[in-house]
């Protein structure tokens, strides 16, 4: 491509549709009315209607003032949000310099922003609709010789269902934004292009901070679950309790002591700096032992295994696994690790 194209690419006014998404939705720099569909929506519309009704005379500048008053009213009792709203206000103003960068703007919020927001909004929060009764079937009919595969099921089946509910969101707005800009005489076919990957960029983005939160309640849910099944009480966190590895669920024991749970992919978090110590900050917060169940073990090292194991961490891994097999005909781990079978039966053995 020549260089005078990209050039010319770079400055076409539609490119300022990705750059108005993006400051529509910063809450850092500036207040994310973009997350505000009502707001949203009367801004556009109001503009539209000042845009039809000036006749040409005076219209950027009425327009402009109408989008400044909109917003200063909406936030004219949030006090610490005063220097945002300023900065949107002005850097809007520098930005939208035409009547034709105003036409973008209010395209962005009508047909962007407000699609986008209903499709991000549409997108589960968490795994668990599209995991729970298919791991209570699991369970009913296979019993604890079913927790493996509902654990992992739990993990593959939330994000599989996640990312259909995605794709359906995003194939449904993308097709709904190429109609409209279709039937826009005004837009040529690289306008539309620039348009349209402007809106799945954002999406992507937005939809992959949702992953990220997803992804790090899915396990912990799938051992609450497990728990709740077989009528296993959970308790409360032992008060002032601080690790360098999470737990996600506690469990009572008979002689008044804690199990901790925790059910995660692999275990990367900062086990190293567990001390010698650990032992005794355990029974300090009367900690009987740390349950750690890992869905993906090929990380979990020999040092991984000994250092926690010593410090009263013991390791549920898959039935099959080949680090469990290895790990159980070996002197100096073999009291460490055990299969996930097996992981209700330890817990119920505590109980009784």
């Amino acid at each position: 491509m020549e260089t005078k194209k990209v050039i010319s690419d770079i400055q076409n006014k539609w490119q300022n549709v990705y750059w108005f998404s993006r400051m529509l939705i910063n809450n850092d720099k500036y207040v994310a009315i973009g997350k505000e569909p009502k707001l949203l929506a009367t801004i556009a519309s109001s503009l539209r209607l000042v845009g039809k009704e000036s006749k040409g005379k005076n219209t950027l500048e009425l327009q402009k003032q109408t989008l400044r008053n909109i917003i200063e009213e909406r936030y004219h009792r949030a006090t610490s949000t005063k220097n945002r709203v300023h900065r949107l206000i002005a850097e809007l103003d520098e930005e939208i310099l035409t009547i034709e960068d105003m036409d973008v703007f209010i395209m962005t919020c009508e047909n962007i922003m407000l699609p986008l927001f209903q499709a991000i909004n549409n997108i589960p929060n968490d795994d668990k609709e599209f995991t729970l009764n298919i791991a209570k079937s699991y369970l009913d009919i296979q019993g604890k010789d079913g927790l493996a595969t509902v654990i992992s099921l739990w993990d593959d089946l939330g994000v599989r269902g996640c990312l259909t509910t995605e794709r359906t969101e995003i194939i449904r707005a993308f097709t709904t934004l190429r109609v409209l800009l279709t039937k826009d005489a005004n837009i040529n076919e690289d306008d539309k292009d620039i348009v349209l990957t402007a809106f799945t960029q954002e999406f992507e983005r937005r939809a992959a901070q949702k992953r990220k939160k997803r992804a790090g309640g899915s396990l912990e849910d799938v051992t609450a679950f497990i728990l709740d099944y077989y009528n296993i009480k959970i308790a409360k966190a032992p008060e002032h309790f601080q690790a360098d590895i999470e737990v996600d669920n506690w469990v009572k024991t008979k002689d008044g002591w804690l199990i901790g749970i925790s059910c995660k992919r692999t275990i990367r978090e900062r086990w190293k700096q567990v001390s010698s110590a650990e032992a005794t900050v355990l029974s300090k917060f009367k900690i009987k032992h740390i349950f750690h169940v890992v869905t993906y073990d090929e990380d979990l090292s020999d040092d991984k295994l000994s250092l926690l194991g010593g410090q009263r961490h013991i390791f549920y891994l898959p039935d099959n696994s080949r680090r469990l097999k290895y790990a159980s005909e070996h002197i100096g781990l073999k009291d460490y690790v055990r299969p996930i079978s097996q992981l209700i039966n330890d817990i119920k053995k505590q109980l009784m």
